[in-house]
């Protein structure tokens, strides 16, 4: 897959930007650019990748995702740069600043960026579906714990990392500190299950309801839903209701699907239990064979 710089295609040199920048530096690059102004295919190919870059870097979820694979190429670089122009001394420093620290017997010293420190956060299915505030304390250096305020999006995917700048270990020698990755972990509730951007949970129905069919509502995860049982069915089957589940982060949602679970009453009243020996005597119904 080829990597597209879509920052520097809306004409900006760091991914450190608001959305309202993002907006205004879409708007003059395709006002530049448009077809209506401009002819040929290589105006018309770099329009389409300024409305590629606005439509991944508008939406705050898509461009934390992108942030990562855009750092991988050209965070890291342009980081390096900065340190190896920092470390670099000038004219000057070369003419006298060595030959002070020359006379003082001193080496000149580096800034080196502190280490990044990674950490795990748990949160339960609906704190990720919604969105929720997380506090993590960690010690520090010095030995002091330090506390963290972290606000996670909703929707965020299970494994998926946040980054915190600047909130790892300190710099050396004036250096920039490490940054901050918090992983998050997403567990199950006891009412609901989420494999991919699909989530399960389980139908409770009575028998007579999987004999016959019934219309019954189900509780989704942030709806409820009306749906029909169709006759004769068993345990362990599922039902699916389209676009009711997990945020797939691009605006859809995966599906909701209902287990059924077949419920025989354990506290029969005499009616019932005489409706029961009745349909023992009639039925020629033998789940055995």
């Amino acid at each position: 897959m080829i990597f597209k710089d879509y920052y520097k295609i809306l004409g900006l040199e760091t991914n450190r930007v608001t959305i309202n920048e993002i907006k205004n530096a879409f708007r003059e690059q395709a006002k530049k650019y448009h077809p209506d102004v401009n002819s040929g295919s290589i105006a018309e190919e770099r329009f389409k990748d300024i409305n590629e870059a606005y439509r991944i870097l508008s939406t705050p979820n898509s461009k934390r995702k992108y942030d990562r694979i855009w750092y991988s190429h050209v965070g890291k670089r342009i980081e390096k740069q900065k340190e190896e122009r920092e470390a670099k001394p000038d004219f000057f420093t070369l003419l006298f600043g060595s030959f002070k620290s020359f006379q003082k017997g001193k080496k000149q010293k580096i800034p080196e960026k502190g280490e990044n420190v990674e950490t795990e956060i748990t949160l339960n299915l609906e704190q990720a579906f919604y969105g929720s505030n997380k506090k993590i304390s960690l010690r520090a250096t010095d030995g002091k714990m330090k506390t963290f305020s972290i606000q996670i999006p909703a929707g965020i995917r299970n494994g998926e990392k946040m980054r915190l700048i600047g909130q790892g270990k300190p710099g050396i020698n004036g250096g920039n500190s490490g940054d901050l990755f918090v992983k998050v972990n997403i567990e199950n509730t006891k009412k609901y299950r989420l494999h991919g951007y699909d989530i399960y949970t389980d139908l409770y129905i009575t028998p007579w309801e999987a004999a016959l069919g019934a219309k019954v509502s189900i509780d989704g995860i942030d709806s409820s839903s009306n749906i029909y049982i169709p006759q004769g069915i068993q345990s362990g089957e599922k039902i699916r209701i389209p676009q009711k589940g997990y945020k797939d982060g691009k605006g859809g949602r995966g599906d909701l699907f209902a287990e059924i679970k077949i419920v025989v009453p354990k506290n029969l009243s005499e009616e019932e239990i005489e409706i029961y020996k009745k349909l023992k005597e009639i039925s020629k119904f033998e789940p055995r064979n």
